[in-house]
């Protein structure tokens, strides 16, 4: 597909990434996406067949990104406390950010009846996320900058704690202060005491 189709079918992720997080799966139809891309039917139906196919090229390229997000990092040496830093002051917005959150969208997928119980993407996104996180905890573990814990524990403690702040924002008005006091319990967990270090 040339430059102009790829253009277009990142146009239409983009404003159907939009309409799932306002609406939820469920919700959104080809239509909306027509809609709201200024796509004629056939122009939609040229790239994509469904909502599914359009929500699962959403996931994949979220879990692409995130996979990617500490590895260059960790190669290039920079600090693991700075990367955690970055991470989770991103965190701390994205758990507030009730509008571009798809927590409800993808809950509604993947609940769906239609969708094949064989069917582990929400599974592999969840591997994908303990793996990257696992490297950079042994990574900060290796340097000195970070305590020795249990990595895989502490990404269960991270992944859930923020997945389901994010679906709870779209459920009721969050604190702004419940993500930060997450974030610090985090930093508490990995980083050590200043006057622990000699």
């Amino acid at each position: 597909m040339g430059t102009k189709g790829e253009q277009t079918k990142q146009l239409i992720c983009s404003k159907a990434y939009r309409l799932f997080a306002e609406k939820g799966y469920k919700e959104t139809t080809m239509q909306d996406i027509c809609e709201s891309t200024n796509l004629s039917r056939g122009g939609l139906y040229r790239h994509y067949g469904s909502t599914e196919q359009i929500f699962l090229e959403i996931l994949s390229a979220l879990m692409k990104d995130q996979q990617n997000e500490f590895s260059g990092k960790i190669q290039c040496g920079e600090s693991a406390a700075k990367i955690l830093d970055d991470a989770l002051t991103r965190y701390e917005h994205e758990m507030l950010d009730s509008e571009n959150s798809l927590s409800v969208a993808i809950y509604e997928f993947f609940s769906s009846p239609h969708i094949s119980k064989s069917d582990n993407s929400i599974f592999y996104q969840y591997l994908a996320s303990k793996k990257m996180w696992t490297e950079l905890i042994e990574y900060g573990v290796q340097t000195g900058e970070f305590q020795d814990v249990d990595p895989e524990a502490v990404f269960d403690l991270i992944i859930f704690s923020y997945q389901g702040v994010r679906m709870y924002s779209r459920l009721m008005n969050i604190d702004k202060k419940l993500p930060q006091n997450i974030t610090g319990q985090i930093k508490r967990l990995l980083l050590f005491k200043k006057e622990d270090i000699k």
